[in-house]
């Protein structure tokens, strides 16, 4: 039996190729708008505020822009804001209709901050009330993951702000970027089986941790966050790489599992330090590492493990007779 996640799956390249046909010039129009701002805030919830995770982190180690991420609740709670500042705020949501999002972009409006959405809906509320909007095309997307508007939400940051960022390496991404739709074609065909090898590997696992160190959190985050919780119905726990020593080295022994991010780049030392220590302990350790995948860029790699991670949790649901895309809570209850 073939789920709704399964084909979501294998839409994420012309989802990816609809998006930049139609976005990408756009986007940079957009990247030199958001350059001139002092700060600039990303605001979204579950698998949405991992792509901001990510794209911050990645800015951090090349650039010294000005970027706060916080959640839809935390912004409008706890967000001390005076009117015109010279902020933007770029609000992610698959729907547009998040609730803790859409009251993020209404404060953000209140104080006369410049607002931008990015979400799959035209007509959605979050589309209609920013200042401006991009629309991934994804068409609808059922399963919970959020595979398709995952890769595009995260595309279209990453040539906002690496288009803000005059270096080689900035200019060599962007390149990059172009191919990834190509790329996550191949991986689909390619990644299928190994991944599902490990999920038959790891089907009666009941908690997993998954790390990973600078913008490899984000991916961690969301590999937690929505994928094993919302989709394998797995309890998961993400965990930066630097904090394993504070904490989860105290818990971490035969039978305990942990999902390592990583990138092969600096930033993997401290991760890698913490795989010795649990393969010492006899830990029951999963590796996903670009270098096992593709050659690219390292700070590309959320693009790149996002395939085998989700044949990963596809088969995982499928081995304990869940159906990945669905819910239990989310969207049927009053939250």
């Amino acid at each position: 039996m073939e789920y709704e996640m399964y084909q979501e799956i294998l839409d994420q390249p012309i989802s990816l190729e609809r998006t930049i046909s139609t976005e990408k010039e756009h986007m940079l129009q957009l990247s030199k708008q958001f350059s001139k701002f002092d700060k600039i805030f990303l605001i979204g919830c579950g698998s949405s505020i991992s792509t901001c995770y990510t794209i911050r982190d990645a800015m951090k180690s090349i650039s010294n822009i000005n970027i706060d991420v916080q959640t839809g609740f935390d912004f409008v709670d706890h967000q001390y804001l005076e009117d015109n500042s010279n902020y933007g705020v770029i609000l992610t949501s698959q729907s547009g209709e998040t609730s803790d999002t859409l009251a993020a972009l209404r404060k953000a409006k209140k104080h006369n901050l410049t607002t931008l959405s990015i979400t799959n809906v035209e007509d959605s509320s979050m589309a209609k009330e920013a200042d401006d909007t991009i629309i991934t095309k994804c068409k609808e997307e059922i399963a919970i993951l959020g595979t398709k508007t995952y890769v595009t939400q995260l595309i279209s940051l990453y040539y906002i702000f690496f288009n803000m960022i005059d270096s080689k390496r900035a200019k060599d991404i962007i390149k990059q970027l172009d191919e990834i739709p190509s790329i996550m074609e191949e991986l689909i065909k390619t990644t299928e089986e190994s991944s599902k090898k490990i999920a038959e590997e790891n089907k009666d696992v009941d908690l997993f941790y998954c790390m990973g160190s600078g913008l490899n959190f984000g991916l961690s985050y969301k590999l937690a966050m929505t994928m094993f919780m919302e989709g394998a119905l797995k309890h998961a726990c993400p965990v930066y790489s630097g904090e394993f020593r504070h904490g989860l080295i105290e818990r971490v022994e035969e039978g305990v599992t942990v999902v390592f991010i990583k990138s092969g780049d600096d930033w993997d030392e401290v991760t890698q330090r913490a795989i010795n220590f649990c393969k010492d302990l006899g830990v029951n350790t999963v590796i996903f590492d670009l270098q096992n995948y593709y050659d690219i860029d390292p700070l590309l790699t959320p693009f790149i493990l996002i395939i085998p991670l989700e044949w990963f949790i596809y088969h995982l649901a499928i081995y304990n007779d869940e159906d990945p895309g669905s819910t239990r809570h989310i969207g049927k209850v009053r939250y």
